[in-house]
């Protein structure tokens, strides 16, 4: 009877350990499975987030850096620039030439600013940032140049032989290059935030006013800077200071009593007769602009002194 319970013990005990094992090794089975699983899923989640990053580059954030690291450096050299030529128009020479000479300087630390951070995950920014780049790059030799011309010419004449400069003309070229792919990669981000809006447009040949009327603001902007970049003329505005004038000038009836039938038209007659000037949009922001979908960009919501 006694050998018998033993035997009975030991089956017990060998059942219950084996019992143990199994349940352990259930266990850790189900502990590294789980874990898979977990791995499988972050990776697939961070695979997902990657992947929406790629497809949306053009996100306000990036929009901000540009703004500040790549954009404001280049609008303060022109600032710098503007601010020499017309002391040329106003005859003050000996001061104009001395701002001139320090231009030059000044553009290679801009152009060393508007490098220093990469923009080149969203074309269009990149883009926009070779440009500048390669801009201010101009701009140092232009003024080089400039102080040379100032030997043999002054005012208005001195003028007129900066603007023949290459150097200028591509000075020039590139930045408003530049300007037109950064408002585009507004408009982008706003297609990316609300479907109403197209990620990209491009206006006839002659776009009726009509057309122009039922645009969102962030595509008329883009529109300005097209029709910027067109003319080849370094001015003191922002397209959206441009688009303000324009929606001004329907607003109040001018197309039809000056007979003015496109936006095209418009805008050739607001800048040649010098209609634009900077700060334009803040002023006309409040009376034409209700609810309009804009990046959070300084220029947008308050006046920068130029």
């Amino acid at each position: 009877m006694e050998k018998r319970l033993t035997r009975t013990a030991m089956f017990f005990s060998v059942g219950f350990v084996f019992m143990v094992a199994c349940a352990a090794a259930a266990f850790f089975f189900g502990l590294k499975l789980g874990t898979e699983k977990a791995e499988a899923a972050y990776e697939k989640e961070q695979l997902e987030s990657e992947a929406a990053q790629v497809s949306t580059p053009y996100q306000q954030q990036d929009l901000v850096s540009f703004y500040h690291t790549v954009f404001l450096p280049y609008r303060e050299f022109q600032s710098e620039w503007q601010k020499a030529i017309n002391k040329l128009a106003q005859g003050q020479q000996s001061e104009a030439v001395s701002m001139l000479d320090g231009l030059s300087d000044l553009a290679s630390r801009k152009r060393n600013d508007a490098a220093s951070f990469d923009m080149q995950k969203s074309p269009l920014l990149g883009q926009a940032q070779a440009n500048i780049i390669n801009s201010l790059k101009q701009f140092e030799k232009a003024s080089d140049k400039a102080v040379s011309l100032s030997k043999s010419a002054e005012g208005q004449q001195l003028i007129a032989a900066i603007g023949k400069e290459e150097s200028y003309k591509s000075a020039v070229s590139n930045a408003l290059a530049a300007q037109q792919s950064y408002y585009a990669a507004m408009m982008k981000w706003g297609a990316s935030v609300d479907p109403e809006i197209p990620s990209d447009y491009t206006s006839t040949s002659i776009m009726e006013i009509s057309q122009w009327k039922a645009l969102p603001l962030i595509v008329k902007n883009k529109l300005m800077a097209d029709q910027l970049n067109k003319r080849k003329q370094l001015m003191s505005f922002y397209p959206q200071d441009l688009t303000s004038r324009v929606d001004e000038f329907i607003k109040n009836g001018q197309q039809s009593s000056m007979k003015v039938r496109s936006v095209s038209a418009i805008v050739d007659l607001l800048i040649n007769t010098k209609a634009v000037r900077y700060g334009d949009f803040i002023e006309n922001k409040a009376a034409l602009y209700d609810n309009e979908m804009l990046p959070q960009l300084p220029f947008y919501y308050q006046e920068i002194v130029n």
